[in-house]
Order: C-alpha cells, then structure tokens, then sequence
C-alpha cells in the first residue's frame, strides 16, 4: 500500500518518511500498522493528542452525538454544542483563574488562530509591527510564518514577510544579557528603527524551535514592558498549551494575563480541529462576520472538547503531568551525563522535554533507531538537533519507562556504534 503515497501524494509529505510504514489503528499511547506492529507513541500527533489516540471519555459522547444526527457544521450559528462547550470552558478553566476572556473561534487549525490574533491587534491599535522572538514558529500561513524564526520555513512562502520584528528570546545571548532590557532599548530610542509595535507574540515554551522554556521571571517582566507601552501580549498556547507543561496555560506559573491567547491541537481532545482565540472583552472590537471561516464550526469538535474538559476539573491531572516531566527529565539528564563526550543537554518543562544534540545527524539517527525499536518520536529545533519527548499527559508509568528505555538503548546504540567504528 505504501506505493500509492509516493504515486498519488505530494512531495511535500514529512512524517510518513520518517516513520515509513502505514498505521491504521491507535489506542491510548499505542500505534498499530497494517503489520500488526505495535509502536509505542511519544509524538501526540503533534502535541494534539494530550489524552492519547482514541480516549473512551471522549470518543462516547461523540458517538452518542452522531447517532443523535446532532449538528456537525455551522458556522458560528448558535447550536447546543458549541453553548454547552462555552459554558463548560468557563465554568472550568477561566472562573477559577478569574481570569475574563471572550472567545473566538476563528478557523479549525492553530495558524488560523495566530492569523485571528494579529489582525484583531493591528485593528485595535491601529499600529501593524508585531514584535516575534528568535526560534519562534507560529504558522504556516503568511501572517504567521512571518513571526516564525525558520529560514526554512519562511523561504517557502516566495514571498516578502513583512511588519514583523525579530527580537532575541529569554536566553538567546547566554544567561548574561537579559533581552527584555534589550527589546526595551528598542522601544524607548526614537531612533532604534523599531515601529512603536501593536502586540508581542510568543509562545512561553518554544517547541518546533527547540523546546526552550522561558522564565518566568522574563515573562513577568515582558508582560510589564507590554503593559507600560499599551503594547498587545499575544501568547501562543497552541502546542504547550492544555496542560503540556503541567497547568491548562502554560503562562499561569508566571502569573500573567495575556490579552490574547491562541489555542489549538489539543483543545479538541481527540485530534478533531479546533481552534480559539481568547480576547480581553474590552479588546473584542470585531465587526459581525469582519474575520470569519467555513469550518469555524466544527461541532463535533466541541463535543470532544467539552468532555475533555472534565480532566481540569481538579488538579489530579496538572500534578500527574509535573510528576512526569520531573520523571522524564531526570531519566534524560542521567543519560546525558552518560556520554559526557557528547555534551548532550536537556530542557524543557512538564511533558514537553528535549535531548540536545551537538550534530544533528546525531538526533536523526536516534530517532530512526527509536523507531526501529518501536518508539515515534520527533526532533525540533532549528537544525532538527533536539529529540523532543511529547507523550500523552495521560500516559501510564508502564508506558513511560518503556519508552525512556528505549530512548535510551537508542541513544547508546548509536553514540556506542559511533566510538567503536
């Protein structure tokens, strides 16, 4: 059957050629192909499978849905879905963070939602520069990939990125130059070449850049700059978001409140599209049907988004997640220290974590190891140099230290194979 993707699908097709084989059934934290081969998943499609492939809590309610004929397009009419996910969205997630945000749902995908975001802060400031960060990725549509940092990516669009500023993220000079005092130098000299911005867009851990966690100490003082220079703070949420790093946001720890917050992958619960953007009611100046989409209406979506909802209830889940992350995190930094000769380091926080590679054919072989022996697993940053470890939240310990094992084994399988050949 593989033949017929090579044929019939584009080029432009990624993941299939680093895990060459055809799947076809999935389950919790597991992946069957056509083979009956069993891999374990360390790869959440994406970081949009927080609660793992096809989860019962989920997958009833959408069944019970379909078999109701309940409603699946539409647009952003009122219907029953959509009320009862906005409901349970603020019942859940922002009453208890007294946190007050109106919500938009812009288009399924998560650039969607970074696309909703800067033209709602460019409309409300009347100002069109957006301030991104080095490393950053937030999209493949014009707008986002603008405020992405991959020359790779960005070379695809053919065209001129423009209104956007890079500026260096928490770290990007070393642990000695703080760049919120350097994006401040900017903003204040009249003759910096910087516009007066209408927002600053980040994510607070960057993922396809490398997995490289911000502190808190620079988001905080950030959100300060923002404030003081009536500048809009757009955090994108899209893939650290939904519990990835341990609470539903993954700015709470920092204790800021940003003006909009993007969300997509896992606020559907179930790999279903969806996207939101949460605004600030007194920033929500949207003409009726100004930004709109077909498929804003995904309401099975809602469905699955609503019952996933139930896991943020209670903090049971939020601790799980930073039990784990401190579990996975140690299991990589006792491996690094294994291979002092590779300078192998690790960052990340929650269960998003990463292995840093000095070469990053290094991390291509790990990973195509980790497959051989079963386990998915992906690579970020901007050489592709970190092994990124991306399992559902809801992963059992069983299942977790299968995989670190694995990981492992790979790693030594490789480092070994290098320093006897």
């Amino acid at each position: 059957m593989k033949d017929v993707f090579s044929v019939l699908e584009s080029e432009v097709r990624s993941y299939c050629r680093t895990f060459p084989t055809v799947f076809y059934r999935a389950k919790g934290s597991w992946l069957t192909d056509e083979n009956e081969r069993r891999y374990l998943d360390f790869f959440s499609g994406a970081g949009a499978l927080n609660y793992g492939h096809n989860p019962e809590e989920l997958k009833e309610p959408l069944l019970q849905y379909l078999r109701q004929d309940g409603i699946l397009h539409g647009l952003d009419m009122a219907t029953r879905a959509k009320g009862a996910f906005l409901e349970a969205f603020h019942e859940v997630i922002l009453a208890p963070r007294s946190l007050s945000y109106k919500v938009q749902f812009p288009s399924p995908t998560g650039t969607n939602a970074v696309e909703a975001a800067l033209k709602l802060a460019r409309k409300v400031t009347g100002r069109s520069t957006v301030v991104s960060f080095t490393n950053g990725y937030h999209g493949m549509t014009l707008g986002s990939l603008a405020a992405t940092g991959n020359s790779a990516n960005r070379r695809g669009a053919g065209v001129p990125l423009t209104h956007t500023v890079a500026m260096p993220y928490d770290g990007y000079f070393g642990p000695d130059v703080d760049t919120v005092e350097y994006l401040d130098r900017y903003l204040r000299d009249p003759s910096s070449g910087l516009d007066e911005p209408a927002a600053i867009l980040l994510e607070t851990v960057q993922a396809e850049g490398g997995i490289r966690p911000a502190s808190f100490s620079w988001l905080r003082r950030l959100a300060a700059l923002a404030k003081e220079r009536e500048i809009l703070l757009i955090v994108d949420d899209i893939q650290v978001g939904c519990g990835r790093t341990g609470p539903f946001f993954s700015f709470e720890p920092a204790g800021i409140e940003p003006d909009i917050v993007c969300l997509s992958k896992s606020i559907s619960g179930i790999g279903l599209p969806l996207a939101l953007v949460l605004i600030k009611p007194q920033i929500d100046r949207w003409s009726p049907g100004e930004h709109n989409g077909t498929f804003r209406g995904n309401n099975a979506a809602f469905v699955t988004a609503t019952a996933a909802l139930e896991h943020w209830r209670d903090a049971e889940l939020s601790d799980a997640v930073e039990a784990k992350g401190r579990l996975v995190e140690e299991r990589l930094r006792t491996l690094a220290e294994a291979f002092p000769q590779e300078s192998l380091t690790v960052r990340g926080r929650g269960l998003i974590q990463g292995l840093v590679f000095e070469n990053p054919e290094t991390a291509r072989r790990v990973s195509q190891e980790a497959f051989e022996r079963g386990l998915i697993i992906e690579r970020a940053g901007p050489r592709d140099e970190v092994l990124k470890v991306l399992p559902a939240l809801v992963i059992d310990r069983v299942d977790l230290e299968a995989g670190l094992e694995i990981i492992a084994e790979s790693v030594a399988a490789v480092l070994e194979g290098d320093s006897s050949s």
